[in-house]
């Protein structure tokens, strides 16, 4: 099971939980064994000794299996715990690395469940599973061992039990492996709906779609509960049949013991030890079947977690490092198409930006504006063609060396539940300068909105950014960039859905950030591209018409057809 890798760096503490489930489980075996001289010896014998030591052993025996049950269930807690906070820790790992594609393709609701659900089920396995299957295996064995010495006989006819209820086990083993593979994905899917009602509570309450939200709910919701109830049922009906075999088995021991009493073949200790022994077996039997329950939703969980683990990282088989960039961008015969299309979102596209150039992109919605943005930073990978900057072709940059000379500004802007400062000098890997700081925030104008928090530069800026407007997160967003001081700048439709003020005050702290470095503006807001040096308008994939404003809108072509929209709704 690979899962046991993950044991090996603490096999230490491992083995000090196996020492406290050896103990625990040979002071079950004690019991039954101490019972036969104890009996024989009080009513038989009439040994006056058995009222010394019989009281002080069963002290020892409940003293030494307390002890052992307590350094058997701590150790092997800490160890279930840093096993799952390693594989919590890979999981992150490779969330980091995994290319943009996956997060296309796998909703958050259903990565979120894999950290959460799935991990708390094979943290379960990785501790109770292991500590009942341990110990209560080793008492099975000592208490057969014992009863084969009292008789061996008697022994391999109570054992007529086992194959019946590997059956059983097998049988209701395959069907909960399949209902709990299937309860992690609902559960993926109960928490997405959560999510996204939650992410869109405005559009929900705007649209009033609150009556949606409640039947998508019900219906992940009530899919869920169909799953664990098969569950319910499988566990539910596995026992109490193990039970039952098991109770057959032991009516036929009994039979025959009490015909050994009769005829004087065993005494009334053996008769009481052998049948305590038996019945000793009841318990840890059922323990064990019990946890097979625990051990198919573990082993489930594990192949969702190893699932993530295992995915591809994005390429990274760069090997060069970038010194100065100048920033001249280059696309060369460029194009792409995503997995599982056949169209393509870019066809043949030529261009060169040259440093310091700011260039707009410009298209109606699904022109593959976006796409060719993402290109620059190896977000996709061109189906044909290839991207070079400084003359150097990209996928031979190592993407840690091609990405720090990348900013990226977008409409959605990304900030962290964290400081005001955290989120300037997010990712910089050099020491605080206060001087930068603020130099990048008066840059971004955001230090007119910084200084007016409670905390100022260490106020929290809440989840997503939410307890700013939507202009001073956009700010606080060119300031990020601006601290970074990368030499190329993506501005990914930076300044749609503003108001005319901050709308503004984003243009004005864009027109700063653009200044010596190569700018690519991706915008809907034709405002924001007139100053351009350059307009590439996209149609279909292609490049259509590339110059100044002024000279596409003389062309009277796509572009100007795409100014005028914009004139006429702007008037409006």
């Amino acid at each position: 099971m690979r899962l046991l890798g993950y044991l090996r760096p603490y096999s230490l503490v491992f083995s000090i939980s196996i020492f406290g489930m050896i103990l625990a489980a040979a002071t079950e075996v004690a019991l039954p064994v101490v019972i036969k001289p104890f009996l024989d010896g009080t009513f038989i014998d009439k040994d006056p000794s058995l009222m010394t030591w019989a009281p002080i052993a069963l002290i020892l025996i409940f003293l030494v299996r307390g002890v052992g049950g307590f350094i058997a269930q701590y150790a092997s807690a800490w160890v279930g715990n840093k096993m799952v906070m390693d594989l919590r820790e890979e999981m992150f790992e490779k969330i980091l690395v995994l290319p943009l594609k996956y997060f296309h393709e796998h909703s958050s609701g259903s990565q979120l469940s894999k950290f959460t659900f799935d991990v708390s089920l094979v943290q379960y396995a990785a501790t109770q599973v292991i500590t009942v299957f341990v110990k209560d295996t080793l008492t099975v064995v000592g208490l057969l061992a014992y009863l084969i010495y009292l008789d061996w006989q008697l022994t391999l006819i109570s054992l007529i039990m086992l194959p019946p209820i590997a059956l059983v086990v097998r049988y209701f083993n395959g069907r909960l492996r399949w209902a709990s593979r299937e309860t992690q994905d609902s559960v993926g899917m109960v928490t997405e709906v959560v999510q996204e009602s939650i992410d869109c509570n405005k559009v929900v309450k705007i649209f009033s779609g609150q009556r949606a939200e409640r039947k998508r709910f019900f219906e992940a919701s009530n899919k869920l509960r169909r799953l664990l109830m098969k569950q319910t049922m499988a566990v539910a009906a596995n026992v109490p049949i193990v039970q039952l075999i098991a109770a057959v088995a032991t009516a036929i021991v009994i039979y025959h013991v009490m015909g050994q009493v009769r005829a004087d073949e065993t005494t009334v200790g053996g008769f009481v030890s052998y049948l305590a022994a038996l019945l000793m077996l009841t318990s840890p039997i059922k323990r064990l079947t019990g946890i097979m329950e625990h051990l198919q939703r573990g082993l489930a969980a594990c192949e969702s977690v190893f699932g993530l683990i295992d995915q591809e990282p994005e390429l990274d088989d760069g090997v060069v490092e970038l010194e100065e960039v100048r920033g001249e961008i280059t696309f060369e015969g460029v194009s792409f198409r995503y997995p599982g299309t056949d169209v393509y979102a870019l066809k043949d596209i030529q261009l060169t930006i040259q440093p310091g150039e700011t260039v707009a992109i410009v298209g109606s919605s699904g022109s593959g504006k976006t796409t060719l943005a993402n290109m620059l930073p190896r977000f996709f990978t061109p189906s044909n063609g290839r991207v070079l900057i400084d003359g150097q072709e990209i996928s031979t940059i190592s993407l840690k060396s091609l990405r720090s000379n990348i900013a990226l500004v977008s409409q959605e802007v990304a900030l962290f539940n964290d400081s005001v400062l955290a989120n300037i000098i997010y990712g910089s890997e050099i020491e605080q300068d206060e001087q930068k700081v603020t130099s990048a925030a008066e840059g971004a104008f955001a230090t007119e909105f910084i200084n007016k928090l409670p905390e100022g530069y260490e106020s929290l800026v809440g989840e997503k950014g939410m307890k700013l407007s939507g202009g001073q997160r956009q700010r606080l967003a060119i300031a990020r960039t601006l601290f970074k001081d990368a030499p190329v700048v993506i501005m990914d439709e930076a300044t749609s859905a503003l108001d005319a003020t901050s709308e503004k005050l984003v243009k004005d702290a864009f027109e700063r950030l653009r200044k010596g470095r190569t700018t690519i503006i991706i915008a809907h807001r034709f405002s924001t591209i007139e100053q351009a040096d350059r307009i590439v308008v996209l149609d279909s994939g292609r490049i259509v018409e590339v110059g100044s404003h002024d000279e596409l809108i003389k062309l009277k072509g796509r572009y100007e057809k795409l100014y005028a929209i914009y004139a006429s709704s702007d008037v409006d």
